[in-house]
């Protein structure tokens, strides 16, 4: 079965299987006896009348009277009865005047059948492909089809089915529209958050080439109304991005637009702070002030002026160049990594154009770097192929300078950038007096030391070639920059009237968003100990969303770590080896005992090939896969609890040294924090792999498939995973079977 063959059961496993079988027979013919008498145990009916008393949408449910109750055992009888007689016209296609009544009176019991819908809809198809159809007939059959609609959602104007098919009937095309917008009104007044009544109004609106600022003035009256209409603030979202989009053709833009709908979001916000529904627009209005409509490119790897030194299987003494820019390849080639500040589709060789005298730019396969399988991604990758000989060369990199490169939202990559770079493959003989025959790398406490002046001045020099520098970005971003800064004034206002933890989110959102706006010109992150202290007051504050705001509280703190060459200096550290053959850049950047639960930054950390993640609360490491230099990572003593949260991994191909020892993998038999289930019958992990590839031959293997498809592709030299409830013997040898490069499995040598 699956391909795996059956096994005679033992005598033992059979007994058991019978008895299993006789108990589940026992328990189903009392269980049959209770439900065909109506018994019901004391604990059923507490249960039942519990629920009961429970509240439905914030009302309160009661229970039913004596006549309410037999006018529901009536409707049931008599719904099974018209039920009975549809399905035996349905299973036999009768379209007759009687058949297509009884399914109109079926309808109005119960709208949510939707295979009444559905037997209507080949009804009117039935009717409209006679011979002697015309179009009066042609009217009058989806008149009828629209006055059943409506009796319907007389009944439920939240049925589903019902709102499906009056779309369906009006893009026949054949009815007029007019008396839509005027039925809505009615189903609005009645429930102005209908959100069925609401995405019914915007295909009618669109069917009549209703102006968007109509509809817009239509939502404001209904705000107006009600400052608790959620699905008001949210038409009124769609409209106006469907404005944005159309700016082109004479439509408001967003810097005319966004500080009006601030003021009108005010006046919601201020007059009930705890109603959600202002506090979700406000939200999405700081999306719109935040994000650039077109994509730039943050970062890439190399920067621009770098001198990148390759070795290839041997080392430096480490003083020679910048432990940013040296390079340790064994395979050939070496990566450019280009860092969007939005996901893209469409890179390729065509839209990004590497020049160098060593290798043809259409030979270059960019891939995208996401959790996904996805074609767009932030991060996008290809590897340079470099010759073995004595080399120096310029590359140049041009993105953007042919169309092609677009967004997730649908706008074009509009601001083509190019930055350049030299390439050095200088042989270095290595010192092999200093290498131990099986070289062992611990990045521990005692193996660090503080850089000296020297190779401070190296860092500093290379961190100012991190980013990339777009130079619209000034322009653009003033109207930005103002609009956030009268917002943080306006809530700091309001939450100096009351404590309100809404408030207090909104405010850190609104300083971080200000920070990251003036960050390219202030060079700093003015306001992060204050967002770092909101986050920690509502850690405390509401503990129920404890996790989402510790998880703010660790991005934070990373771009504080990250924002200047100085912060950054505090958490570099020389290794004391500098001879090993795994790594080549003694610099390691440790973000050890941070408290961290969640990573981030990384478009300032593309050049880090030694990184130190121990003793922190990372239950995810998502995102560092963009982190292509990567040579060796500890995450010791963090929270990881399964092996697929190790899957970012896998794209970093020149990962050698990894330490994942002390986590929780293999404590919880079911894994809940893994965003797919990963296996091979999946499309995630994997699924780039051959198909032909089979591991059943090897039970071990089959047992630990979780284990085989996420290391099989590691080239790891060293790996410590002791510490975790599934690194037993025999797990330990399944790992040896899946990597035979492995030299060094928790600190002991290998065979």
């Amino acid at each position: 079965m699956h391909g795996r063959p059956r096994k005679a059961p033992k005598p033992e496993e059979e007994a058991a299987s019978v008895a299993k079988a006789q108990k589940l027979r026992a328990l189903q013919t009392q269980f049959f006896s209770f439900h065909h008498n109506k018994i019901h145990s004391p604990s059923q009916t507490h249960l039942r009348n519990r629920k009961r008393k429970q509240k439905m949408h914030g009302r309160p449910r009661k229970a039913p009277k004596p006549e309410e109750e037999a006018a529901s055992v009536a409707k049931a009888q008599k719904l099974r009865a018209l039920q009975t007689q549809f399905f035996s016209f349905h299973h036999n296609k009768i379209y007759t005047k009687e058949a297509v009544e009884l399914s109109a009176k079926l309808l109005e019991i119960n709208p949510e059948s939707y295979t009444a819908w559905n037997y209507r809809k080949l009804a009117v198809e039935h009717y409209l492909s006679q011979p002697d159809c015309n179009p009066d007939w042609i009217k009058s059959v989806l008149d009828d089809e629209l006055r059943v609609v409506e009796n319907a959602l007389r009944q439920n104007f939240k049925s589903y089915g019902a709102w499906h098919h009056r779309k369906w009937v009006i893009s026949k095309g054949h009815s007029s529209i007019d008396n839509e917008l005027r039925l809505l009104d009615k189903f609005q007044k009645a429930d102005s958050r209908n959100f069925h009544a609401w995405n019914y109004r915007r295909f009618v609106a669109e069917s009549m080439k209703r102006s968007e600022q109509d509809e817009l003035k239509y939502t404001e009256d209904m705000i107006y109304k009600n400052f608790s209409n959620y699905s008001a603030w949210h038409n009124r979202s769609v409209l106006l991005s469907a404005l944005f989009e159309k700016k082109a053709e004479g439509f408001l833009s967003k810097e005319k637009v966004l500080p009006e709908e601030y003021e009108f979001i005010h006046q919601a916000i201020f007059t009930d702070p705890d109603d959600q529904s202002g506090w979700f627009y406000h939200l999405w209005l700081l999306d719109q002030t935040v994000t650039t409509d077109s994509p730039l490119l943050a970062s890439s790897w190399p920067g621009h002026g770098y001198d990148v030194f390759l070795v290839e299987d041997r080392c430096y003494n480490g003083s020679a160049f910048s432990p940013f820019t040296a390079l340790h390849s064994d395979s050939g080639s070496f990566p450019i990594v280009l860092y969007f500040n939005q996901p893209v589709g469409g890179v390729s060789s065509s839209t990004v154009t590497v020049e160098c005298g060593f290798n043809k730019n259409e030979d270059l396969l960019w891939k995208p770097l996401s959790a996904s399988n996805s074609q767009t991604a932030r991060v996008w990758v290809a590897h340079l192929k470099i010759p073995s000989s004595d080399l120096l060369s310029t590359v140049e990199v041009s993105v953007g300078h042919s169309k092609g490169i677009i967004s997730t939202r649908g706008f074009e990559y509009s601001h083509p950038s190019m930055f350049s770079f030299k390439v050095h493959v200088q042989p270095m003989e290595r010192d092999f007096s200093q290498v131990s025959v099986a070289e062992s790398i611990s990045l521990r406490e005692e193996n660090f030391k503080i850089y000296g002046s020297q190779s401070e001045e190296s860092i500093i020099n290379s961190f100012n070639q991190l980013s990339i520098k777009n130079g619209h970005e000034s322009t653009a971003s003033n109207w930005r920059s103002e609009a956030l800064a009268k917002e943080i004034e306006c809530f700091r206002e309001l939450l100096s009237l009351m404590d309100c933890k809404i408030g207090k989110l909104t405010l850190a959102r609104l300083l971080m968003a200000y920070d990251v706006m003036s960050y390219p010109f202030a060079n700093k992150l003015v306001h992060s100990e204050e967002v770092l202290e909101l986050c920690s007051d509502l850690m405390k504050l509401d503990p129920t969303h404890y996790q989402y705001y510790k998880d703010e509280h660790s991005m934070v703190l990373l771009q504080k770590v990250t924002s200047s060459k100085e912060s950054l200096l505090q958490h570099c550290f020389q290794y004391k080896d500098s001879v090993s053959s795994a790594i080549c850049g003694p610099v390691c950047l440790r973000l050890n005992n941070l408290s961290l639960s969640r990573m981030g930054a990384f478009e300032k950390l593309l050049w880090v090939q030694m990184l130190d993640l121990s003793h922190n609360e990372l239950q995810s490491i998502e995102g560092l896969e963009a982190m292509q230099l990567l040579s060796c990572l500890s995450l010791r003593n963090n929270k990881l609890r399964s092996l697929t949260a190790l899957e970012p991994l896998r794209k970093l191909k020149l990962l050698r040294v990894l330490d994942i020892s002390y986590n929780q993998i293999g404590d919880h038999s079911i894994d809940t924090t893994r965003y797919l289930c990963s296996s091979p019958l999946s499309h995630s992990v994997g699924s780039e792999s051959n198909k032909d590839e089979t591991v059943t031959s090897d039970v071990a293997l089959i047992d630990n498939w979780e284990a085989f498809y996420i290391f099989k592709d590691f080239n790891l030299n060293q790996l410590e995973i002791v510490g975790n409830t599934i690194a037993d013997e025999k797990f330990k040898s399944v790992l040896v079977k899946i990597m035979p490069k492995l030299k060094q499995l928790d600190g002991k040598l290998l065979g």
